[in-house]
């Protein structure tokens, strides 16, 4: 069984996304972890079933913030080995990443996402981003 120490820089999975962190707080079955850099953008749309449009509710979920708290589960923590990178350029990739991702699929799904996608980053990540 892994050995946690507080202030160990982790990698993690939190909500459909993939995040580097800094443990804060030992929570028995889960970590306290402060962002520091995002790998994976979540998902958008219904974490449920995946790939659907019709008569789902179609969810637009946001990176989580830079030094943001987030209870991450420790079977789905393992240590980070490298260089943590800066999270607005973390942002950034994991984004455009996603983003090519989905247009190589052309379905309702992936036009759909990448309006969300579009929304959120001029909503919110253009300020991150700049």
């Amino acid at each position: 069984m892994q050995e946690w120490t507080i202030g160990d820089i982790v990698q993690t999975k939190y909500n459909s996304g993939i995040y580097i962190g800094k443990i804060i707080e030992d929570r028995r079955n889960f970590l306290l972890v402060e962002v520091l850099a995002v790998l994976e953008h979540p998902a958008q749309g219904d974490l449920h079933q995946p790939g659907q449009v019709d008569g789902v509710a179609f969810h637009e979920r946001k990176a989580l913030a830079f030094r943001e708290k987030m209870n991450a589960r420790k079977r789905d923590t393992t240590i980070f080995e490298g260089e943590v990178p800066d999270y607005a350029e973390s942002l950034k990739t994991a984004v455009e990443n996603l983003k090519k991702q989905l247009r190589g699929q052309d379905t309702e799904f992936s036009k759909i996402s990448l309006d969300r996608i579009h929304d959120l980053e001029k909503d919110f990540y253009h300020k991150i981003y700049s």
